[in-house]
C-alpha cells in the first residue's frame, strides 16, 4: 500500500469545499491515515516549495499557502499517489477535465484548491514533513475486503 501527501489550499478551505473533496478520495476506496487543520508556518512552507525557489511564482506560492488554514491529509491504498493525481485533474483549473478536482470546482489559473504529492519519494518527504510517525494511524477498514480483491493475498 502506497502513502501520499493530500493538501486543501487556502482556496478549498475558504470555498467550505474540504468535506467534498475528501469525500471523493474516501468514495474512490482510499484510506485516510492522517489528517490535521492547520496554518502553514512560513518555513514550512518554504522546505515545502524549495524545488520551486528562484522561480517567478515561488514567494507567492508560499505568501498564499500560509495565508489561511489548510487540511493535511495521508492517504494510503493500492497506486494512490497515481489515483489522487489523476483525481485531481490538470494543475490548471481552466484546463482541468470535469470530473476532476479541480475541473469541477476551479476556474483559476492561480488558485487551484489542492496539492497533491507526485511521486513515492516526494510523498515520503512531504509526509514527515506535516506529519510526526505517531500522527499517521495503521489500521485496516472492514470493507477493505470490499475495495480490492485479496484473493491473492495482495490487494488486486
Amino acid at each position: 500500500m502506497e502513502r501520499t501527501l493530500i493538501i486543501f489550499k487556502p482556496d478549498a478551505v475558504q470555498r467550505g469545499l474540504c468535506g467534498q473533496i475528501l469525500t471523493r478520495f474516501e468514495n474512490k476506496g482510499l484510506q485516510i491515515v492522517g489528517l490535521k487543520f492547520m496554518t502553514i508556518a512560513r518555513q514550512t512552507a518554504e522546505t515545502h516549495y524549495a524545488p520551486h525557489k528562484g522561480k517567478g511564482f515561488y514567494e507567492g506560492l508560499v505568501k498564499f499557502m500560509t495565508s489561511s488554514p489548510v487540511a493535511v491529509v495521508a492517504l494510503q491504498g493500492k497506486n494512490a499517489i497515481a489515483i489522487a493525481r489523476k483525481m485531481m485533474g490538470a494543475t490548471f483549473g481552466s484546463n482541468a477535465e470535469p470530473g476532476t478536482i479541480r475541473g469541477d470546482f476551479g476556474v483559476s489559473n492561480s488558485f487551484n484548491l489542492i496539492h497533491g504529492s507526485d511521486s513515492v519519494e516526494a510523498a515520503a518527504k512531504e509526509l514527515k514533513l506535516f506529519f510526526r510517525d505517531d500522527e499517521l494511524v495503521d489500521w485496516t477498514p472492514t470493507i477493505q475486503a470490499w475495495i480490492y480483491d485479496m484473493a491473492k493475498g495482495t490487494p488486486e
